[in-house]
């Protein structure tokens, strides 16, 4: 079973990377384009080419903290139905028969209670893992400042590594979530 969770957290991880940077770059390159459109295409000197750049990566940034939530919410979709190691994620449907059967083509209107229990999850654990980081920082390091060593990626780590344990949380706390063999 571990290996279950070891198979649907890197497939998890790698769809969410994949698609927040090609959004964020998609979404950057759209805002670049607009403000090169707007200034009227001046010509592609070396000048304009690196404050094309610079204006992409500034936007780039930005774009990528909206990327990752739009990513978080898509990817839980795609865990549902495929095989992970012997085993599968199965989504119940929400009718009120004794007997509710599994929805075979999950979509997105399926998922928003699931999504919010996973994703309060994901804030929580995010978040007690950065007060221990803390906490930690504090009683055995020597830094001046106790935020100088956190920046977004290594929030972005923290959001990867409780993403494991958010995907076991998810199927221990919803009831219409179940884990059969495939």
């Amino acid at each position: 079973m571990s290996r279950f969770y070891l198979y649907i957290w890197l497939y998890w991880l790698g769809r969410v990377v994949v698609c927040t940077l090609l959004s964020a770059s998609f979404l950057a390159f759209a805002v670049t384009l607009f403000i090169y459109i707007k200034q009227g295409f001046a010509p592609l000197e070396s000048e304009v080419r690196a404050a094309l750049l610079e204006i992409w990566i500034f936007w780039f940034s930005i774009t990528l903290n909206i990327a990752l939530l739009f990513a978080l919410f898509r990817s839980v979709k795609y865990l549902f139905n495929r095989c992970y190691g012997g085993f599968m994620l199965k989504l119940k449907s929400c009718t009120p028969k004794s007997t509710r059967e599994f929805i075979d083509p999950v979509g997105y209107g399926d998922l928003v209670k699931v999504w919010r229990k996973w994703f309060m999850s994901l804030i929580w654990l995010t978040g007690g893992m950065m007060v221990i980081a803390f906490g930690l920082t504090y009683l055995l390091s020597a830094y001046d400042s106790l935020f100088s060593w956190f920046d977004i990626t290594v929030l972005y780590l923290f959001i990867a590594l409780s993403g494991y344990i958010s995907l076991m949380l998810l199927v221990a706390r919803c009831k219409s979530i179940k884990v059969i063999k495939c």
